[in-house]
């Protein structure tokens, strides 16, 4: 398999997540502005879509999106879904608000024409999504139960995002927990190759 992403981007889930699999990949570096990767291809012909994750598989076809790779990657190592008769479609719910409520909300830190306003409204509706996360959390050492998932891989890049690129405060249980996880092998190996550490 090969990964294509680009340094920090929502892709950095999917390589955490590969690395903590143990599965067998290559990873390729995607300019978005060029849309080119590292070995001059151009990336439009391996994801028409033009942004990274995209994960190129052993029979020549391209996955895309992240909760699409996220969920083949814990279902192709036999890891990272949370046990139990519900716990892949726990997995599978944080994944979908990960998605759709935390990484859509950083939007205008990533336009170049958002305007202050369009920051300050993100930011406050960011720290209550996050506060939902928090009060989730509770007493629990990872976003979906005892063991670490994909979900915590995909969530550990949102709090990067908010620490490292936005600027914003984190609740205290979530900051907590973001800097365990950036301690983990896989997270920080991860964030080592991709220039971050």
């Amino acid at each position: 398999m090969k990964l294509y992403y680009s340094p920090g981007a929502c892709s950095l889930a999917d390589h955490i997540a590969l690395i903590e699999s143990g599965l067998p990949f290559e990873a390729e570096e995607v300019d978005l502005k060029a849309k080119t990767t590292a070995s001059d291809a151009d990336y439009r012909g391996i994801n028409p879509k033009g942004y990274v994750p995209a994960l190129g598989l052993d029979d020549g076809s391209v996955l895309t999106e992240n909760i699409a790779i996220l969920t083949y990657i814990a279902e192709r190592s036999g890891t990272l879904m949370p046990p139990g008769d519900l716990g892949r479609f726990r997995a599978l719910e944080a994944l979908a608000y990960i998605s759709t409520e935390l990484h859509k909300g950083y939007k205008p830190f990533f336009m170049p024409d958002s305007s202050d306003g369009d920051r300050s409204a993100a930011r406050e509706m960011l720290a209550k999504r996050f506060a939902l996360f928090e009060e989730a959390l509770g007493q629990q050492p990872y976003a979906v139960g005892d063991s670490f998932s994909v979900a915590d891989c995909y969530l550990f890049v949102m709090l990067f995002w908010a620490k490292e690129k936005a600027g914003l405060a984190v609740p205290a249980r979530l900051s907590a927990y973001y800097e365990r996880l950036r301690d983990r092998d896989a997270v920080a190996k991860a964030l080592t190759e991709e220039g971050l550490a």
